[in-house]
């Protein structure tokens, strides 16, 4: 089973920019389709990007489309989210997941395997 570590999370004025980092381990990476979601108090996980097993095909949330993006390292067993002109409803904890399927899916209960989450806290 799969291990997933998120870094990268942190405080910024609203505009700027944050890149998320999921380190995968005790797993074949490249076998997971790869999901990124947040959540906030209160509230259910919401998806926010997902991206298939070889990196070729991503999916985005209506709310993050162009202003995100999901990409993925298979070499260094890595998934990243890269955020830009960050608002203050992105904040969150932020959340990789990873799942064995043949599509990407939104739903969070079809991913088996979590990590820990990142605090990302956009100020305005």
């Amino acid at each position: 089973q799969v291990q997933l570590v998120e870094s990268g999370g942190g405080l910024v004025q609203a505009g700027g920019s944050l890149k998320l980092s999921c380190a995968a381990s005790g797993g074949t990476f490249g076998r997971y389709v790869m999901g990124w979601f947040r959540q906030t108090p209160g509230k259910e996980r919401e998806f926010v990007a997902g991206i298939n097993r070889s990196g070729g095909s991503t999916y985005y949330a209506d709310s993050t489309k162009g202003r995100f993006t999901i990409s993925r390292d298979n070499g260094k067993n890595t998934l990243y989210l890269q955020m830009n002109n960050l608002k203050p409803e992105d904040t969150a904890v932020y959340n990789c997941a990873a799942a064995e399927s043949l599509f990407i899916p939104r739903l969070s209960t079809l991913y088996p395997n979590w990590g820990q989450g990142t605090q990302v806290t956009v100020s305005s």
